[in-house]
């Protein structure tokens, strides 16, 4: 790996983009979070509804979803609303965020109840998807809290914390928590989830313009592992800061 340069926003390779989340964005939300990473912004809100899906009713487990979408200017060119039908794109990273979320969650303990998170892009600047998910946990984190507070549930549900962030090949050089302008140029791009015991909950790895050997993926897990953990710190603070 080349290592002789900072990146284009002075970032040490292995540096998150500044950090930003404020708890309870959303006040008539169950829980809520506007979290910032670097030009990346993104509301995560939670709903709690008193219903399950068809599928699971007289079963005695809740269930845990998640949309996704992107406002219009959320990027430099308008995107198109998704009126009636999403896009491929739109409906794999809704279906990463729930997977994601149900695997720290236990939903028999939720009883005949759903979480409905919605992630909202008001700017995109790469790591949209990463963003959501870590946004996510921590509105889902404070719709529980609140269920709590109100007897909805009786113990809380949730085993783990998650996290995810990128991490890819620009330049031959090993980045963590790609922006726009990296990713767009990436050799290799890998999205990275973790609860907190460093389990892995999904990694979605692609050889963009180049193949990776083994030596370069463990370097990005380690690397990923790193910034998850930093994560992990913020989202305690703002779960804590409710």
């Amino acid at each position: 790996m080349k290592n002789n340069n900072k990146r284009i926003d002075n970032r040490n390779f292995s540096d998150l983009r500044d950090i930003k989340i404020t708890s309870n964005f959303l006040p008539d939300s169950e829980g809520s979070a506007l979290i910032e990473v670097g030009n990346t912004k993104v509301i995560c809100s939670a709903t709690i509804e008193k219903r399950v899906p068809k599928w699971l009713k007289g079963k005695g487990s809740g269930w845990v979803t998640a949309e996704y979408s992107m406002l219009p200017r959320s990027s430099k060119e308008r995107i198109q609303r998704e009126r009636f039908k999403v896009s491929g794109r739109t409906q794999e990273i809704q279906r990463l965020i729930g997977r994601s979320l149900r695997s720290i969650i236990d939903l028999d303990m939720l009883g005949e109840i759903s979480i409905i998170i919605d992630c909202d892009v008001i700017r995109a600047d790469g790591g949209t998807r990463t963003a959501s998910i870590t946004g996510a946990f921590i509105a889902l984190s404070l719709a529980v809290k609140r269920g709590l507070d109100e007897k909805i549930f009786i113990n809380n549900p949730i085993k783990n914390l998650v996290s995810a962030v990128s991490v890819g090949i620009v330049d031959k050089n090993i980045l963590l928590d790609l922006n726009y302008s990296e990713d767009s140029n990436a050799e290799v791009d890998m999205n990275i989830v973790m609860n907190d015991k460093f389990e892995f909950v999904e990694i979605q790895g692609t050889a963009e313009k180049s193949s990776f050997n083994s030596d370069e993926f463990s370097e990005m897990i380690l690397m990923a592992k790193k910034g998850i953990n930093e994560l992990f710190q913020l989202q305690k603070k703002a779960i804590s800061q409710n």
